[in-house]
């Protein structure tokens, strides 16, 4: 007899949240955007805000931490291939919390390959909805699309 998927959605919801929280983070140096300011100060201080994240599980924080930090230290080679992949849509001109949606969801399912494609696609949508503009999700779930073509002609 199989185990019950719950465990599993247990999994996936706490993998979800820490991308949750990493675009929360992402999102608000980006739009503090002081070049002194210390990543790892403003990563713990965020992550131990109690408003932000504290019924989050350690496992859950550290996760946040790894992907914000990767995001963080591979910022402009993602808005590189973003450049590159997206017409009309310099990152810097993108809304700020469609950006960081981007940029973590690119470097899952593209650069890191941590995550399939389809999914990060679907996981850059959802998170858009929630947090993103009224049109987000069509312009990040269009945007994930174009890059996929990209990798795609590429690998030919």
């Amino acid at each position: 007899m199989s185990k019950p998927r719950k465990h599993i959605g247990k999994k996936f919801e706490a993998i979800h949240r820490s991308r949750e929280l990493a675009v929360q983070f992402l999102y608000s140096i980006d739009v503090v955007s002081n070049p002194e300011q210390d990543f790892e100060k403003s990563i713990n201080l965020f992550l131990n805000l109690d408003e932000v994240s504290k019924d989050d599980t350690p496992e859950v924080k550290n996760r946040c931490y790894d992907l914000a930090s990767q995001v963080y230290s591979r910022k402009n080679e993602i808005d590189a291939l973003l450049l590159r992949t997206v017409t009309g849509w310099r990152p810097e001109r993108m809304v700020s919390v469609d950006r960081s949606i981007l940029r973590l969801m690119v470097l899952e399912g593209f650069m890191e390959k941590t995550l399939p494609v389809r999914s990060a696609i679907t996981e850059a949508t959802k998170l858009a909805n929630d947090f993103g503009t009224k049109e987000s999700a069509r312009f990040v779930n269009g945007v994930m699309c174009k890059i996929e073509k990209f990798f795609e002609q590429d690998k030919k």
